[in-house]
Formats: structure tokens, sequence, C-alpha cells
């Protein structure tokens, strides 16, 4: 290894600050409760109203089964909708936004602004 190698490598260990464990960020927080890229989809179809699994599949094209399961379970963990199941046969289960789902609606529509000014 030569002289300078060895006086970067000393540089770069030095001057490098570790990163932290956690980052606290409000942007990277929401991101994490929203969830990937199905679930703007899934918002926006439950904006309009309350729906049942089959209707949501219907209405966002390309989505399989296992995919808007797995979207629609991570955003009732995280609060953002509720599942409402009634007993009849076969089980009866309907999705509707909570008021923190609700209160997306002002940021996605600002994103969907941008989206047309710009893309």
């Amino acid at each position: 290894m030569s002289k300078l190698e060895k006086e970067n490598r000393a540089l770069i260990k030095n001057d490098i600050p570790k990163q932290p464990a956690v980052i606290e960020c409000s942007i990277e927080k929401t991101l994490d409760v929203i969830g990937g890229k199905w679930s703007f989809l899934v918002l926006r179809e439950l904006f309009k109203g309350t729906n049942r699994f089959g209707e949501l599949q219907r209405k966002i094209n390309g989505i399989n089964p296992k995919s808007l399961t797995d979207t629609l379970r991570h955003l009732e963990s995280q609060g953002v909708l509720e599942r409402t199941a009634y007993p009849t046969v076969p089980v009866t289960v309907e999705y509707s936004l909570t008021p923190k789902g609700q209160d997306l609606h002002r940021i996605l529509k600002e994103m969907k602004l941008w989206a047309a000014k710009w893309t």
C-alpha cells in the first residue's frame, strides 16, 4: 500500500462521521406509515368511500390478491384504515379510512398536483 493510500485511508477513518442507528425524520415516518407502491392506489379508492376486497381488486389495475391483502394489513396495522367484518355467509368485509387515513388526503392531493405539473 502506497503512502498516499495510507493517508487517504486515515483521512476516511477520521473525517467521516458515524451514521446514527436511527434517523428521526417525519417524512420517513410518513412514508413508513403509507407503505409500498400499492398503498397510494388503495388510499385513492378509499378516499371515495368504503370498499370491499373484491371492489378494490377490480378498481386497482394489476394488483394481485396477495399484494392487496398485504397492503390492507399494513395500512390497518398503521391505523390508516379499519376492517369491518359482518357475520354473513360468506363473511362480508369492508374497508374504510380512519380519521388518520382521511388526514392523508390533502398530502396525496398535493402529490397529484405536483405530478400533473412536472411529469
